[in-house]
């Protein structure tokens, strides 16, 4: 497959090759539900708590008289009957745990699944060189329109701080963009957006590193920090 390659000016500069197999050839939606599932899931924190009536940071002290106001017989606000009363079964637990998980080659293959869905439906920016000389957000803006981008976008930036500090401090502050490192693509935040705007060398890398080891030699002869815990 083709994929266009911009400028950064938004102006097509060429293609990039990707080949479609190594993405799955088609998609899989029953492991794309799966993936997203699993990572919506693993951002709970899992901490809600409810107060109950001891708890509640009302007055102690009896709404009225017990008879004589033609009104039922009540004690304090605190009961659950009452606006902003206490819970009668309230939420105890300070951590309850709604992690999920799947094998890494399943979720490899999800995350690599997510981009060739992106592409076939043409959602991928490929940018040759994804950096700016100062940090401007209106150069960032330009870049974007110029490229169609008018809806949700995750910007996925190079790993290397100083490399990808003025792209970062340009993109921050637009309300429709989310970053994320362009090493740590995932199927949930693909699926989450609109559009995928990446740099060509961070894509080739993402392609070609620990992402595409998905069968044995994901154990055999692992890339990156799994190879230097094996080493």
């Amino acid at each position: 497959m083709e994929v266009p390659v911009y400028d950064i000016q938004g102006k097509e500069a060429g293609t990039m090759s990707v080949d479609e197999v190594a993405l799955g050839e088609t998609v899989n939606a029953t492991l794309l539900k799966q993936a997203f599932v699993m990572y919506h899931a693993n951002l709970r924190q899992g901490s809600a708590r409810t107060k109950n009536r001891a708890e509640i940071a009302f007055t102690g002290k009896k709404m009225y008289k017990q008879k004589g106001t033609g009104h039922a017989r009540h004690g304090d606000k605190k009961v659950s009957q009452f606006r902003k009363g206490g819970h009668a079964k309230q939420k105890t637990r300070t951590r309850e745990d709604y992690r999920k998980d799947m094998p890494k080659k399943m979720r490899r293959k999800a995350n690599r699944n997510a981009f060739l869905a992106k592409l076939l439906d043409q959602e991928v920016r490929v940018v040759d060189g994804l950096h700016f000389d100062t940090p401007k957000t209106r150069a960032f803006t330009d870049l974007l329109a110029a490229m169609g981008v008018d809806q949700s976008a995750l910007v996925a930036l190079s790993g290397d701080a100083e490399k990808s500090k003025n792209a970062r401090l340009s993109a921050r502050n637009i309300d429709s963009v989310e970053l994320c490192r362009a090493d740590q693509l995932t199927a949930f935040n693909m699926l989450n957006h609109r559009y995928l705007v990446i740099d060509k060398a961070d894509l080739e890398a993402w392609l070609s590193g620990p992402t595409s080891q998905t069968g044995k030699d994901a154990k055999q002869a692992p890339m990156g920090r799994a190879a230097e815990e094996v080493a």
